[in-house]
C-alpha cells in the first residue's frame, strides 16, 4: 500500500504541473509530447485515479479525527 500511495503522490503531482502550465501558458504537455489520443487520455485517467486513491488515503488516515 506504500508503493501505491507514493505513486499516486508523483501523479498527482505530475497532474498539478500539467494543469499548472495549462492555466498559465495554454499550454498542455501531454498534448505536445503525444497528440491528442487513447495514451494521453489514459494518463489523464492514471493521475483521476490518483486523485482517488489520495482521497480514500485521507479518510483512513485523517489527521483531524482526534480533535
Amino acid at each position: 500500500m506504500k508503493i501505491t500511495t507514493i505513486i499516486a503522490y508523483l501523479l498527482a503531482i505530475i497532474g498539478a504541473i500539467v494543469w499548472l502550465l495549462v492555466g498559465l501558458f495554454a499550454f498542455n504537455p501531454l498534448e505536445a509530447l503525444f497528440g491528442f489520443g487513447v495514451f494521453t487520455r489514459i494518463i489523464y485517467a492514471l493521475v483521476g485515479i490518483a486523485g482517488l486513491w489520495l482521497i480514500f488515503i485521507w479518510v483512513v488516515r485523517n489527521p483531524l479525527r482526534d480533535l
